[in-house]
């Protein structure tokens, strides 16, 4: 399962870091709908054999943070009916990332656009932040995960993801998990950075772009 291009524990760490400082400071203050996913079907560990214990990389570490905002969303993708200590960790990252991903291009949208999204979009980019972030999961521990084989297998046309001049934080996010080992050659450095009072804020930047050009 190991690729030959697994960035290096710092990079993810940092990485992990920016989706849930940019996740609280945009995201989590933006209104949104109040319902609850219910439970998915089991994880890998819960439908097959052998089992691979890997709860001990989530605890205390950037993973896990990003579990944290994701449980606190209310669209969080549907976890595990049998949720424990025995879950597949890769499954829970999939389904942290892929609520992230939904969340993010749905509040995103909704803030410049003033407009809902659609389930196309939204489903694309919770499905490419799954694979993505997923992927680097299960190749920094060296294990296999069937859910996440499955997004794999089907990932969305990448001109139906939006670009970083369309929907900043979203675009951001994507591209830069396409890969964390290219990433990490260049350290992030965009506009963003400099937008701190919410939305709003990068909304007025991108209005400002569009009328400049």
């Amino acid at each position: 399962m190991t690729t030959a291009r697994v960035p290096d524990a710092l990079t993810i760490h940092q990485l992990l870091g920016r989706v849930v400082y940019f996740h609280v400071l945009f995201i989590a203050p933006e209104p949104s709908d109040t319902r609850r996913a219910a439970s998915g079907p089991a994880c890998c560990n819960h439908r097959a054999s052998g089992p691979q214990y890997l709860t001990a990389a989530l605890e205390g570490s950037a993973w896990g943070a990003l579990m944290e905002i994701a449980a606190e969303l209310p669209d969080s993708n549907r976890p595990c009916p049998h949720v424990s200590d025995t879950c597949c960790a890769t499954c829970r990252i999939t389904s942290a990332a892929s609520a992230v991903g939904s969340r993010w291009v749905a509040t995103e949208h909704r803030a410049y656009h003033r407009s809902d999204p659609g389930l196309v979009l939204v489903d694309a980019c919770g499905r490419a932040a799954a694979a993505r972030l997923g992927r680097v999961f299960a190749d920094q521990h060296g294990v296999s995960c069937a859910v996440l084989d499955r997004f794999a297998a089907d990932p969305p046309v990448p001109a139906s993801l939006p670009g970083m001049d369309e929907l900043p934080l979203t675009g951001e996010l994507l591209a830069l998990w396409a890969d964390p080992a290219v990433t990490s050659h260049s350290p992030v450095a965009s506009w963003l950075n400099h937008c701190t009072g919410g939305l709003d804020d990068v909304r007025r930047v991108l209005e400002s772009r569009r009328t400049a050009s």
